[in-house]
């Protein structure tokens, strides 16, 4: 057999590449792989932390980042300059920006109680008759009280003008361009009367004195200010006529036209007789006014102790000083002055009173004698008529007519709106000691100064410019204040937004209080925001609803009556409109500014408030008035909130519409007296004018909404994109922090870099210049360099500067819209009177009669010819006024 020389079919290689491929296992069907643990944890971990990081977001947002959003707006609404003023800083800072919330939290802190009656106690210590040394050791104590609360430093010679004088002038001209808080005293020369001597006696028929009134106030130690002042003042009735006159006497109740007519009727001629009548109801003024247009020869006004409600010896109660009951030898002293026809000098009607001022015969004053009498002397008088004896009657009034000084004293603290002036006042002059009129008011304006001073100090600059001012010469016909408003009537006219009045503060128990319609939710709302003085649990506004707790039986039904009627005069919201008797009345009356006062006064329950009595004593007070000065303190915040509402709130919180809702119940009242007489007036026109007006209003608040709400958006962007970079550099700093590198403010670098820059030299060393003129070169050219781009504010000025105006132009409106009401003519009969929707009824005095031309052409005149004229007068204003709002 043969050898087989056939070759392998595999190589080597080959071979063993088939025996490692005959090794691979079979192929198997395929299963899901299952996710390792870590996998899971690890997405579960993730979604937890993205969660997270939403819900601390979320969290930051809501409760972090929001309200601090929402707080810098409310602080930067209230006060958008501070953005321009503090752009390189941080006007998130509260405090930084000291408005809105955080101001009216401070100013709350400060009024107490231990204050207000040391203050109280100062001013009501001594009595300081408007013109008398004392009154002007007052003004001067009160310029002392506002240069240390404003931190004004005073100047070597006293700041005191003047009226007329460049100086004077210059001090509130220039109140507008003022930078820093200043205060001053303007000295006016009005014509006054001091009284002399006086005498009131019954004669018999051969002339012999059948009695003698002892005529002044008999007080003793019990009450140690009273025992020691009661004859310093005497009983006599402020700018009245000096005479002597005899004449049958006539009792003619409260002296009103009613009461003067009910004479006439029944045939009782006024005229030679000397006329009995009891205060209450009208002004004293208007009292004697018409009696000596019947003829009459003099006056006696006495007070009768029915008009004390409840709180007579007749229900049990004492008499002061060892009871709440009246004292039956007090005295009213007051003015007699013919108030509705104008206020102020009698001799400078429409001007102010220099010292080298033309004078006029005043013929806002009586012409024949008046004097204020007791009810202990008034009984005697009664008893003479009611016997059927009326002897004749000797009366007697010797007064002293002189120009005298009176002292207004006027603080400033600049705003940052410097063409926009809130003023708020008080007179400070009393009859005698005045502890509830006018030095309650005096001590609740003290307590909000010091408020205002703690806002100074602590960096605050109100929105608006405030003026307060301490008015002199009130008493006698609201003369300090008139005064100044005839002297910078274009002045206010210009910048006065509001004006904002507090004559007594504290003497009964329930608040009230009175101002133009557009004010009136801005006092209502903001007594709702304090708590009632007394009562835990209420607000300062339910005591518009509280009563003495003095009850009795026997109360006189007429003086129920009037007591309620007045009542009636409040609007729908509770705040009746403002007739005069105060310092307001320029304002409000002949210069169309929105004005407002409030109070506590007396009910027919409180102990009787011996008004213009040498007995409203800080002891009466401290007692009966207001015991632990609770109602004084309530006030001072009130008036200091509804300054800071006005001064600080970028749009104005003047409401038109509800004042132009008003008007149309003026209408109403109006129609309501036509219907029931026998003129026949059409009063479509004005209806119609008045619903134009209310729609124009409508519009107005439609746009002030929108601009303030514009203000709000642009704020809170520009704080939003602040926290977002605050956030990111505290971010930032903290990383470079986790590595050692310093972190610095840098607005703080940035200042400490533009105030002591770096300059190099030629040969390029770097040095900090500290000796003469070339820091300041150094720094020019610094500046240079940097170029005007890093001065740019980091926001939207063009559109805050464009807003900001859109909202000054809606407060200008709102600012017209009282300026509306005043026509150049006046009202008939008494042209100083120029607002044609509100003035002092010409026969009340105090009390506000609306649309007054047009209602007394009903009431006084029956005459259907003035009726339609005064009618075609407002209609004229109204349709004016609505082109006028229109936005």
């Amino acid at each position: 057999m043969g050898t087989d020389t056939r070759e392998p079919l595999l190589s080597a290689n080959e071979k063993r590449s088939a025996d490692e491929f005959d090794e691979i296992p079979p192929p198997v069907a395929a299963t899901t792989a299952t996710r390792p643990k870590k996998s899971r944890f690890r997405k579960f971990f993730v979604h937890a932390v993205v969660l997270s990081l939403v819900l601390l977001t979320a969290h930051r947002w809501v409760c972090v980042i929001r309200p601090q959003v929402e707080a810098g707006v409310e602080r930067l609404a209230a006060n958008p300059f501070s953005l321009f003023e503090h752009h390189r800083g941080h006007p998130l800072e509260g405090h930084r920006i000291l408005n809105g919330k955080l101001a009216e939290k401070l100013f709350l802190t400060v009024p107490n109680e231990a204050s207000s009656i040391a203050a109280s106690r100062k001013y009501a210590g001594k009595p300081h008759l408007a013109g008398s040394p004392q009154d002007l050791v007052t003004a001067k104590d009160f310029l002392s009280l506002l240069q240390s609360e404003l931190g004004i430093e005073p100047p070597e010679d006293e700041p005191i003008f003047s009226a007329g004088t460049t100086a004077s002038r210059e001090a509130t001209l220039s109140i507008s361009k003022l930078d820093k808080p200043t205060a001053w005293i303007d000295t006016y020369y009005p014509v006054l009367n001091t009284p002399v001597d006086h005498s009131l006696e019954i004669l018999e028929d051969d002339g012999s004195v059948a009695w003698k009134a002892d005529l002044e106030e008999v007080a003793d130690e019990t009450d140690p200010d009273a025992g020691q002042f009661a004859e310093s003042v005497l009983a006599w009735h402020g700018l009245s006529k000096g005479g002597e006159v005899k004449g049958k006497l006539v009792y003619a109740k409260y002296g009103r036209q009613q009461d003067y007519k009910e004479l006439i009727d029944s045939g009782v001629d006024l005229n030679g007789t000397i006329v009995l009548v009891r205060y209450g109801g009208i002004f004293r003024g208007l009292k004697v006014k018409g009696a000596e247009e019947l003829g009459a020869a003099g006056v006696l006004i006495y007070s009768d102790t029915h008009d004390d409600g409840t709180v007579t010896v007749e229900n049990g109660y004492i008499p002061y000083p060892n009871g709440p009951a009246r004292n039956p030898t007090s005295v009213q002293r007051g003015s007699v002055q013919y108030l509705s026809l104008y206020p102020g000098d009698p001799t400078t009607p429409g001007y102010p009173s220099y010292e080298n001022s033309t004078r006029t015969d005043g013929v806002n004053i009586p012409a024949i004698p008046s004097l204020p009498l007791s009810w202990n002397n008034v009984k005697v008088l009664l008893d003479e008529i009611e016997s059927g004896r009326n002897r004749t009657i000797s009366l007697v009034n010797h007064v002293d007519d002189k120009v005298t000084p009176l002292w207004n004293t006027i603080g400033v603290i600049p705003g940052h709106i410097k063409d926009e002036v809130v003023v708020i006042g008080n007179h400070r002059d009393a009859w005698v000691l005045g502890a509830a009129d006018p030095t309650s008011g005096t001590a609740s304006i003290h307590e909000t100064i010091r408020g205002f001073g703690a806002l100074v100090k602590k960096g605050w600059k109100p929105l608006r410019t405030i003026v307060i001012a301490s008015w002199d010469g009130e008493e006698y016909g609201l003369i300090g204040s008139t005064e100044w408003g005839e002297d910078f009537a274009e002045w206010i006219d210009e910048h006065v937004v509001a004006y904002l009045n507090l004559d007594g503060s504290a003497s009964g128990s329930r608040f009230s209080a009175s101002a133009s319609p557009s004010l009136a939710h801005l006092y209502h709302n903001t007594a709702q925001r304090i708590p009632h003085p007394t009562k835990p649990g209420l607000t300062l506004w339910d005591a518009t609803k509280d009563s003495g707790v003095l009850t009795g039986q026997t109360v006189d039904p007429e003086v129920v009556q009037m007591y309620e009627a007045e009542a009636q005069l409040d609007d729908s919201i509770g705040v009746r409109p403002l007739g005069s008797g105060s310092d307001f009345t320029v304002f409000l009356q002949r210069l169309g500014v929105a004005s407002g006062g409030e109070g506590f006064s007396s009910t027919l329950q409180d102990p009787v408030y011996h008004y213009h009595s040498v007995y409203d004593s800080e002891r009466w007070m401290e007692l009966y008035g207001d015991p632990g000065f609770f109602r004084h303190v309530a006030v001072a915040k009130h008036l200091g909130l509804v300054t800071l509402g006005v001064a600080d709130s970028i749009v104005l919180p003047l409401n038109t519409t509800h004042y132009s809702q008003e008007l149309e119940a003026y209408l109403e009242k109006v129609e309501s007296i036509a219907a029931s007489s026998s003129l026949d007036v059409d009063f479509h026109g004005l209806k119609k004018s008045i619903k134009k007006l209310q729609s124009a209003s409508a519009n107005l608040d439609k746009e002030k909404f929108k601009a303030e709400k514009e203000l709000k958006r642009i704020i809170r962007h520009i704080i939003r994109k602040r926290i977002f970079r605050r956030n990111v550099r505290r971010a930032v700093c903290k990383i470079k922090g986790i590595f050692g590198k310093k972190c610095e403010c840098p607005h703080k670098a940035e200042l400490q870099h533009m105030n002591t820059p770096v300059v190099r030299s030629e040969d390029g060393r770097a040095f900090k210049p500290r000796i003469g003129r070339y820091p300041a070169w150094a720094q020019e050219q610094h500046n240079a360099k940097r170029g005007l781009a890093h001065n740019k504010p980091r926001f939207p000025k063009k559109r805050l500067e464009k807003v900001i105006k859109r909202i000054r132009e809606v407060n200008q409106k709102l600012v017209a819209f009282e300026r509306g009401f005043i026509h150049e003519e006046g009202i008939k009969d008494r042209e100083w009177y120029r607002h044609l929707g509100v003035a002092p009824g010409k026969w009340l005095g105090y009390g506000a009669t609306t649309f007054p031309g047009l209602t007394e052409a009903f009431t006084i005149d029956n005459n259907s010819t003035l009726a339609k004229y005064e009618a075609d007068r407002l209609k004229g204003l109204i349709d004016n006024l609505a082109k006028a709002i229109k936005p």
